[in-house]
Order: structure tokens, then C-alpha cells, then sequence
């Protein structure tokens, strides 16, 4: 840090805590687990719980150590792990189910309620353990609770891989399928990104990337509610001082998450890795991204002037958070999932949001389509469609994006799902009936953008 907090900062922070929902959403130790290849997947199954377990034993109760003695809310511990395609691809075995288990008992035996990394990279095509992998995704989420899955289909440098993008279209029916009493809840574990980031500290996306130490401690905050505070007390400010206020609250959104993270490193005795400032919301009242934007004049999130507004959002707090920290990374910016945010749940319900809103916000906010709900009898081809809108996103602006989208079994248009918890009520939402299915089935690679020749 580059100086210590005052006393009026202290007592600021307080008071965001205690009035504002202000939280440090989630610290996730990533672990490398490269050491842990060998040909027989028991083996490998076992390595993987043993250095989880090890290396993750402390986590918890020092989060919840640091919360005390600090008055900060710690919500989530969490792990990342090292993609499972490449720590399991020496195995002999075809199924990688196993791995998913041992990342569960692990998970489990720490007290995280999260561990990602059921993951794998194929955006320019498939190696034997990436295949493995995916095949091996819909049963290893229906038979764990805490093993999250991300798949990266889609870079600027390497474009589209069409093949992968209509695969997880099936994979997440499959998913929903297997998880069916729980209202296809296994999906709200699954995340389909172009353009992935190797640190971040979120679920269901987060694993450890090729760059990354050995361990290290990445820290997502939160605080919402801290932002639209400080929005309503300025109705009348135009758009400029409205950024600068933004920018402000985000610079001590982000020095509490970094004091936090180097806190827990220090005690952990593991790099300190990124703050991640990204504005997630919760089902809470006065924890709402829509809020925000409803505070800066809208009538309702997803009218006329949401991208906008959600634009000079995302900017500002990004802004602020670079100013307090040289560690920023991740996703860092303003997360819009329907079924975690109150307002947006609100807005879906009405009407006034739909799936081509939230579309176009997410070419200016962080990620993309998160936790949506749609009609249980959506086809594959049209959930691989709607991946491939969001990638193409992503790979030409040279951002991250993802969806992580829930075909509800027995579900349609106007019913609702209760998730609970963070993941919140999620409103089905309508689809359009004009089949892509001739589209997805072309198959191959879409072609990296013209921007990609940037050496």
C-alpha cells in the first residue's frame, strides 16, 4: 500500500460495512497442481487432494480471523486450481469424474464453499485431455456441490472455435438434464468464456493460470451498495462529477480488498496475487448493480440509456480502482447477473429487460450473460448461438466475455427458479424462436479479427 489508512478513512470504512453491504466477496488461494500428473487417474485423484489440502488448511480459519480482528466481512474462501484437462492428461483413464471428486472431498475437507478449475482451454481445438474434460463435465457437476467448470472457446488472437462453442451448447443441456431436480442448478456452475482471465478470484470462472506462482492470493470485493450511496447523495451532478464520485468510492472499495488480500498472504506466507474490483452484486436489498443505474436517473434498468450508464460505470470503477492499486486484475468492473441482483430480477420480471438488452451491456461491463434462465426445451444449437453472439464480443473488443446460462428442465417463459443463497431467483426469460441451428452446425473456427495482428 502506499500509505497507511487515516483515522477518518478507518471510520468511513465502518460505516460502509455496517450501513452500505460493503464486503470482501470472496480471498481463492490458487494452487498450482501441475505436479500432480501421473498414468493412473487414482493416483493423480489422490496428489490432488493431498495438496489441496495442505496447501488450502489455513485458509479458512485465517479468513475468518482477519474478518474478526479487521470488522470486514469475509463472505466466500475459495480455491482455483491448475485446469484439470492438462493435470489429467498423462492419465490412462477417460474419466475424469474421479478428479472432480477428489476436488470435492479437498474442497470439502478445508471448508471452501467453492473450488474451480473442472476446466479447460480450447479455443484453437482439443487435446486428448481437453476432450476428457469436457466429456466428463455434466457428471462431475451433477455429482459434486462445490466443483465449479469453466471452458475457454474463444480468444481475439485465435477467434472462435465453432466446435467447441455448439459442444458446450450439449454439454449444458446434458447438465441441466442431470441436474433436473435441482432445477438444472448444476449450470449455475458451468461458464463458457472468450478471452478467460488466468486470475480470476470469481465463480464459476476462476482456475489457476499457466502464468501464475506456485500459490497465490487473489481477492474480489464487492460493494455495490458503497457505489449507489454515493450516487443518490449527488441526483443533480452531471455526468462528469458523477464519474469522478465513482472513481473515488471505487479507490477505497479497492485499498480494503488489497489491505485484506496482502493481510491474508502475509499470515498464509504465499504471494499476494490481484484485487479484483468488481462491482457483484447479491439478492440483497441495496446491494444492486441495476440499482446503481436506476440512482443515475433511469426509470428502470434495461430502457433507453442502460448500456450507456452502465458504460460510465464500469469505466469509473475501473479508474478508481487502478489509482488505489498496481495489482488490479481479473475481471474488475460491474457485474449484471439476473438471478444475484435484485434490480435486475426486478426488471426481467416486468418486462423491461431482455436477453438483446443484456447482450448489448455487456460489449461495455465485465463478463457477459450471467445466470440467466431460459425455457427447459431451448435447444443446444440455440444455447450454442447465444454463446457465440457473446464470444464475438469479446474476441472483437478485446475483453472478456462468458455465459453462464440455465435451460430450466419443466421450465417457461414467466415461471421462476429459486437458486437461494447468493445465486438468488432467476425469472425464466424469453428466447427468440429463429432457428441458428443451420448456423452452429457449419462448424470449424471463426476466423481471430483483423485487430488481433498486433505484434
Amino acid at each position: 500500500m502506499s500509505r497507511s489508512l487515516m483515522p477518518e478513512e478507518i471510520m468511513e470504512t465502518i460505516h460502509m460495512v455496517q450501513l452500505e453491504n460493503l464486503d470482501i466477496r470472496t480471498i481463492t488461494l490458487g494452487i498450482s497442481l501441475r505436479d500432480c500428473a501421473h498414468s493412473d487417474i487414482h493416483v493423480v485423484a489422490r496428489k490432488i487432494y493431498d495438496k489441496i489440502t495442505q496447501k488450502a488448511e489455513k485458509l479458512v480459519q485465517t479468513g475468518e480471523d482477519i474478518s474478526r480482528e479487521y470488522g470486514i466481512p469475509i463472505i466466500n474462501k475459495r480455491i482455483a486450481v491448475t485446469p484439470i484437462s492438462i493435470v489429467g492428461e498423462a492419465c490412462e483413464s477417460a474419466d475424469y469424474v474421479v478428479l472432480a471428486k477428489a476436488m470435492e472431498q479437498a474442497a470439502r475437507e478445508v471448508g471452501v464453499n467453492f473450488i474451480g478449475g473442472f476446466s479447460a482451454l480450447v479455443h484453437k481445438g482439443f487435446t486428448k485431455g481437453d476432450d476428457r474434460l469436457l466429456s466428463s463435465i455434466a457428471q462431475g457437476l451433477a455429482e459434486t456441490e462445490r466443483v465449479c467448470s469453466s471452458v475457454n472457446v474463444a480468444t481475439t488472437k485465435a477467434g472462435i472455435n465453432m466446435d467447441a462453442v455448439y459442444l458446450m451448447g450439449k454439454i449444458i443441456k446434458e447438465t441441466a438434464e442431470l441436474t433436473k431436480e435441482a432445477d438444472g442448478l448444476g449450470c449455475a456452475k458451468l461458464v463458457v468464456f472468450c478471452n478467460a482471465p488466468e486470475d480470476n478470484p470469481f465463480m464459476a470462472g476462476a482456475f489457476h493460470g499457466f502464468g501464475e506462482p506456485e500459490t497465490v492470493i487473489n481477492v474480489g470485493v464487492s460493494g455495490p451498495g458503497v457505489v449507489l450511496h454515493a450516487v443518490q447523495e449527488k441526483p443533480t451532478a452531471d455526468f462528469g462529477t458523477l464519474a469522478t464520485i465513482i472513481k473515488q468510492t471505487a479507490f477505497k472499495i479497492t485499498r480494503m480488498g488489497e489491505l485484506v488480500g496482502r493481510e491474508t498472504a502475509r499470515r498464509l506466507h504465499i504471494p499476494f496475487g490481484i484485487v479484483d474490483l468488481s462491482l457483484a452484486p447479491t439478492p440483497a436489498v441495496g446491494d444492486s448493480v441495476a440499482a446503481i443505474l436506476e440512482a443515475m436517473g433511469l426509470e428502470k434498468v434495461g430502457g433507453h440509456g442502460t448500456t450507456a450508464a452502465l458504460a460510465l460505470l464500469n469505466d469509473a470503477v475501473k479508474k478508481g480502482g487502478a489509482m488505489a492499486s498496481s495489482y488490479v486484475g481479473g475481471l474488475s468492473g460491474a457485474f449484471i447477473p439476473v438471478s444475484e441482483d435484485a434490480g435486475m430480477i426486478r426488471a426481467a420480471e416486468e418486462g423491461a429487460l431482455c436477453l438483446d438488452k443484456l447482450e448489448a451491456m455487456t460489449c461495455v461491463c465485465s463478463v457477459g450473460l450471467d445466470m440467466i434462465a431460459v425455457p427447459g426445451d431451448t435447444s443446444a444449437e440455440t444455447i450454442a448461438a447465444i454463446i457465440a453472439d457473446e464470444a464475438a464480443i469479446g474476441m472483437i473488443n478485446k475483453k472478456t466475455t462468458a455465459v453462464r446460462i440455465i435451460p430450466v428442465p419443466g421450465k417457461k417463459v414467466g415461471e421462476k427458479v429459486e437458486f437461494g443463497g447468493l445465486l438468488g431467483t432467476a425469472p425464466v426469460m424469453s428466447l427468440h424462436s429463429y432457428s441458428a441451428e443451420a448456423f452452429i452446425q457449419r462448424g470449424g473456427r471463426i476466423p481471430a479479427p483483423l485487430l488481433s495482428l498486433s505484434n
